[in-house]
């Protein structure tokens, strides 16, 4: 029997909003018995070593008494998104407007395919990045260069492939 993703994704979300958290994402990685399932949680104020331990217990428990995890060998790991977590939704992106974000896309926009710059807004499926360096960081590249001469960009969330927040201290 096969993994079914869809299924542990349904059980996390439905923990994760139990317990007024939210699934942030979740990721299969290896195989066989060295099988890691990855869990992020995260919350407004943050979430806890206690949010993601009591998280860990009950999505275990419901994934046991649901058999989502056939074969029932695989590694569980829960943990906070982190400070420079990946953005991959709509929402996600509209929770992070106005913070800096680092991107690539799939295909070039103006010539490149890597950008760098503050995340001011999300609209009609269309992110638009201030390309301004932060302060005391040069240019990528000289086509990132050019780039944030032209002040922004507009990229169609369809051609996002990565993108990460960039912590500020």
């Amino acid at each position: 029997m096969a993994f079914a993703l869809d299924k542990v994704r349904e059980i996390a979300e439905r923990v994760a909003t139990s317990s007024g958290l939210e699934l942030w994402e979740l990721e299969l990685k290896g195989s066989g018995a060295g099988r890691t399932l990855r869990i992020f949680i995260d919350k407004p104020d943050g979430v806890s070593h206690e949010d993601c331990a009591a998280f860990s217990r009950e999505v275990a428990t419901i994934f046991d008494v649901e058999d989502a995890v056939p074969g029932g060998r695989y590694l569980l790991e829960v943990s906070s998104p982190g400070l420079d977590r990946r953005l991959w939704k709509a929402e996600h992106f509209e929770r992070f407007a106005g913070s800096r974000i680092k991107l690539s896309t799939r295909e070039p926009v103006h010539g490149s395919r890597q950008f760098e710059g503050l995340l001011t807004g999300i609209a009609g499926g269309e992110l638009t990045l201030d390309l301004q360096p932060a302060a005391g960081k040069k240019a990528a590249s000289r086509k990132q260069a050019a780039a944030e001469a032209s002040g922004s960009i507009v990229v169609a969330l369809t051609n996002v492939e990565k993108a990460r927040v960039v912590p500020e201290f």
